[in-house]
């Protein structure tokens, strides 16, 4: 690979980097063509952008982007690296990694780090943390949900009680009268 290839391929990634706010490092090594096949075409089905590209090139971006990525260096930049971009959610790519692992019955892909929101994730041990975070809708719906709460308990016990509200007001008008 040439000097300019290279050069093209870190403005690809830093741009990539600095649209998606989601991205996540994996390790697809020890999987067959079929299996790499098949977990592209999942990434594709889910709108998932999915790269393998060298941990230099990768390196060499995250460095001309905002943010401390220097945490990736030892431990996440190393060994086979491919990366996983979410437009939607900083879940998405922990569900299909999970996904495609029930599938395959097998502990491949291996998940390195992410950053979702500019928060890092590393290790395996942070892919079921990933995988249980809500979505910014999913949160959304439920703020929602809260605050409609105490405005439909008020309504219902208004119209539940309506019968009983106009009696004790009948019966209060007639008391005065």
């Amino acid at each position: 690979m040439t000097r300019e290839e290279k050069a093209v391929i870190i403005q690809e990634l830093t741009e990539k980097f600095q649209e998606k706010p989601f991205f996540y490092i994996m390790d697809a090594s020890g999987m067959t063509v079929a299996q790499v096949n098949a977990f592209r075409r999942m990434c594709f089905d889910k709108g998932i952008e999915y790269r393998v590209v060298k941990n230099t090139l990768i390196r060499k971006a995250l460095e001309r982007i905002e943010g401390d990525f220097t945490p990736f260096n030892d431990t996440v930049l190393t060994g086979f690296s491919g990366v996983l971009f979410s437009n939607e959610s900083g879940k998405a790519p922990a569900v299909l990694i999970k996904e495609f692992r029930k599938k395959s019955g097998k502990d491949k892909p291996v998940f390195k780090g992410a950053s979702v929101d500019a928060s890092l994730f590393i290790g395996e041990s942070s892919l079921e943390t990933l995988y249980t975070l809500k979505s910014k809708n999913e949160l959304i719906g439920e703020i929602v949900g809260l605050l409609q709460s105490p405005a439909k308990n008020v309504v219902s016990a208004l119209q539940s009680g309506g019968n009983k509200l106009a009696g004790i007001v009948k019966t209060l008008q007639e008391r005065e009268g």
